[in-house]
């Protein structure tokens, strides 16, 4: 489910243990942030497993955001449903690897090694890709 929030509002309420809506807010400083709770737990469940903070380098993004960045025009971080992710200490491979075994048959799953994130997304269909 997608819920909608106020990053000026909301911002610092918790959407799990580890995970605020400040976060998932996108860098261009816009209201309102959208956040898909299906997300939230599988970045809850990285957290829980690695034991170490999940950096959400890019949650939600505006549809201008997204051009801005070079995002695909029909990104699933548009719609809430994606983050691009690091953790210290865990090398993209093993973040990639690990996100696998949560998202069996579904879900995004992009590894960018040379810039050091994975991004992971919950859209319904399986895709895979290196960047």
């Amino acid at each position: 489910m997608i819920n909608a929030y106020s990053r000026k509002k909301d911002g610092s309420t918790h959407l799990s243990t580890d995970f605020t809506v400040q976060e998932f807010a996108c860098k261009d400083g816009s209201d309102p942030v959208f956040i898909d709770t299906e997300l939230v737990a599988l970045l809850q469940g990285i957290r829980t497993h690695f034991g170490r903070p999940v950096t959400v380098n890019s949650g939600f993004r505006t549809a201008a955001h997204n051009k801005a960045v070079g995002g695909v025009s029909d990104s699933q971080h548009c719609y809430g449903r994606a983050a691009d992710i690091r953790v210290p200490g865990v090398s993209t491979e093993q973040l990639a690897a690990y996100a696998e075994t949560l998202l069996p048959g579904t879900g995004g799953i992009g590894r960018y090694p040379a810039k050091g994130f994975v991004h992971v997304d919950v859209r319904k269909n399986r895709s895979r890709w290196t960047g």
